[in-house]
């Protein structure tokens, strides 16, 4: 019987123990679309005369793309951070978001409030940017949009002109490996293009073709009234939800938004403080 109490007593602490760990939180680097969106739509800001900055706390660990976020989340018991939908994959878990699952359909039907467009900005146009473009956008495309995990917002279809040159895209790593599947689909349109795709962040891929290194900006956010004023035109190229993520080890299935935001401004430090 004493040994039995011991044991229930041992269980009993261990499981308070697993309730009281540390939370760990890792967010994308600054420039980051993701970070941006992500920051905007839980309000993790701080008000500094009258602007918005952002507030996550300095004690988050940084990434600087969405695979070394999934390699740090699934290699950290404790871990929690954010990615694309479309680049989920069975290595982390997603957690449900006010018990509300993140999905495409639940995006869809508008249940699931946790997204942002994925954006794509130009500030010159030529024959190719123009072809590109369209067939991106297309009815033709729509279902490369959709097997990766994204919803389409494709309304015309496409023929190409086919014109000749390179194209120089550049930006969010979000954004990437929807790129790449339409770059490689639109060669089939068009044996005459050449298309190479540099990854970095969304702030990059903007000022790429400010600076006029990059044709096409890609951009996992809104694109910022500043800017917009320095002259580029952005396009909607699909719209993406935002997956909170956890280790698989993880016990928890299921957060509220409010404690998202205060786990990610440092206020909630503990898994059993977080609900």
């Amino acid at each position: 019987m004493k040994k039995y109490a011991l044991s229930l007593l041992a269980g009993l602490l261990l499981s308070i123990n697993a309730m009281a760990e540390n939370i760990f939180p890792v967010s994308r680097e600054m420039g980051s679309g993701t970070r941006g969106a992500f920051v905007e739509i839980f309000e993790i800001h701080k008000k500094v005369k009258d602007k918005k900055l952002d507030a996550t706390t300095q004690k988050a660990e940084v990434t600087n793309s969405t695979g070394v976020m999934l390699t740090t989340i699934a290699n950290s018991k404790n871990a929690i951070g954010y990615i694309s939908l479309g680049s989920l994959n069975d290595s982390v878990k997603a957690l449900k978001i006010d018990n509300i699952a993140p999905s495409v359909e639940n995006i869809n039907n508008k249940s699931y409030k946790i997204s942002r467009p994925f954006n794509v900005v130009t500030k010159t146009t030529n024959p190719l940017i123009e072809d590109f473009l369209k067939y991106s956008t297309s009815t033709q495309a729509k279902p490369i949009v959709e097997k990766a995990g994204y919803i389409a917002v494709a309304k015309t279809s496409f023929t190409s002109t086919q014109p000749r040159g390179k194209l120089i895209i550049a930006g969010s790593s979000s954004v990437t490996p929807l790129m790449e599947k339409l770059a490689e689909s639109y060669s089939k349109h068009n044996p005459n293009a050449s298309i190479e795709i540099q990854q970095s962040d969304s702030t990059t891929g903007v000022n790429s073709v400010i600076e006029g290194i990059a044709d096409i900006g890609m951009v996992s956010r809104e694109v910022k009234e500043s800017e917009l004023k320095k002259g580029v035109t952005p396009l909607v190229l699909a719209i993406d939800g935002l997956a909170v993520i956890v280790n698989k080890n993880n016990k928890t299935d299921s957060l509220s938004k409010d404690s998202v935001r205060k786990i990610f401004m440092g206020e909630i430090t503990k898994w059993q403080d977080a609900k």
